[in-house]
């Protein structure tokens, strides 16, 4: 397949709010269960390994108007809760077997406690990661929560989860997130011909299908986009931060780049890249899980950093792997981790001398010009001054 026909075929998985893709794969065999899961980071390992599928609740987008969602949640509260609670009540995720809401903040901790009043049939399950990054104390107790999510599993499945079966899903969910970062790795050096909305949506479908199909999508785009002719132009090179839990519009990020932006790093869709590292196969695999988590995941603003000197690191090292030029920083309105964590990012990107902006959006932004208008003066600026 060229570019534009996976391109195509990822945006229609995307954008159908009935998540049809899904609904034909568990109608294609009797007994098969869909676990549902909000950001920013599940093992999708043992979801696979139940013989399950691993489907990404991000939110309604800004194709849904909600209203009854409005009635869950304060006017001051993100949006993501409120169009997730309408995907629910109108039976959008009626086939989901069980829904996992990890920890991002309170607002995600108190919507798993909605969803079992208003849908006591799902097994609704909220899933807690360590704050604490020693192995014997966050490692440790980590591994007792993958145990307990894992029963969890195998009851709503009815499979046993073996440790072969989760061996096999690990391999398969390493060579999905090496795939992952050779294309990010591919779009720092040749952004030109990798456009951030492509991969975008490119991501999104990959938490709507079987991973053993994404993977070969990867390499099919991979080799495809590679390929392609595309101009190379006088664009700023940016790296985004802020949007780990609820995403953009797809608006969004195509008004950026055409305001003069290539978008080498960014944070969109965390939970398939959230692992830098391969999770070993050989030994146990939950203390393997467990352990590559507490060791090698990316920093977010979900995730505590014990010393206020590392706080901002990662992120400053990600911008000069990616050779990026300045910072944009785009937050959700209402959200409290990244706009709590905007200062202090904002402050170590300065310290070492890079620009940045800041603005913050929801998912259903519909206005576009005040966005493209402040990228395009922001690429300007590092074209004309940096």
């Amino acid at each position: 397949m060229g570019t534009q026909e996976i391109v195509t075929k990822c945006q229609t998985i995307y954008e159908d709010l009935n998540f049809t893709y899904a609904r034909e794969w568990k109608a294609a065999k009797a007994g098969r269960k869909v676990i549902g899961f909000m950001p920013v980071y599940v093992p999708m390992e043992l979801i696979h390994a139940a013989n399950a599928l691993p489907l990404g609740i991000m939110g309604g987008g800004d194709q849904m108007e909600v209203i009854h969602g409005d009635a869950y949640y304060q006017s001051y509260i993100c949006r993501i809760p409120r169009s997730t609670i309408e995907l629910g009540v109108t039976g959008r995720l009626d086939f989901v077997d069980m829904m996992l809401f990890p920890f991002v903040c309170d607002v995600i901790r108190n919507l798993s406690g909605i969803w079992k009043m208003m849908f006591p049939n799902v097994v609704s399950r909220f899933f807690d990661t360590p704050q604490n990054f020693e192995e014997k104390i966050g490692g440790t107790y980590y591994i007792h929560e993958l145990q307990e999510l894992k029963e969890a599993i195998e009851e709503t499945t009815g499979t046993k989860i073996t440790d072969e079966a989760l061996r096999n899903s690990i391999k398969l969910y390493n060579e999905n997130r090496k795939l992952i970062w050779g294309l990010y790795d591919a779009r720092a050096k040749e952004p030109w011909k990798f456009p951030t909305w492509e991969l975008y949506v490119i991501m999104r479908a990959g938490i709507m299908m079987p991973v053993e199909e994404h993977n070969q999508l990867l390499k099919d785009y991979a080799a495809a986009a590679h390929q392609e002719d595309r101009p190379k132009r006088d664009n700023s090179r940016i790296a985004l931060n802020g949007s780990f839990c609820e995403q953009p519009p797809l608006n969004l990020i195509k008004s950026i780049e055409m305001a003069g932006c290539y978008i080498v790093e960014d944070d969109y869709v965390l939970v398939n890249r959230f692992l830098t590292e391969d999770v070993p196969v050989d030994g146990d695999p939950l203390a393997n899980l467990a352990l590559t988590y507490i060791k090698h995941s990316v920093e977010t603003a979900c995730k505590y950093v014990p010393k206020e000197e590392d706080k901002g690191k990662f992120l400053v090292n990600r911008i000069k792997q990616c050779a990026a030029e300045g910072v944009i920083f785009a937050a959700p309105s209402f959200c409290d981790p990244a706009l709590l964590d905007r200062p202090m990012l904002s402050h170590r990107v300065t310290e070492n001398s890079i620009p940045s902006i800041s603005f913050k959006y929801a998912e259903n932004s519909g206005q576009m010009q005040p966005i493209r208008e402040q990228a395009g003066t922001f690429a300007d600026s590092i074209k004309l001054w940096n």
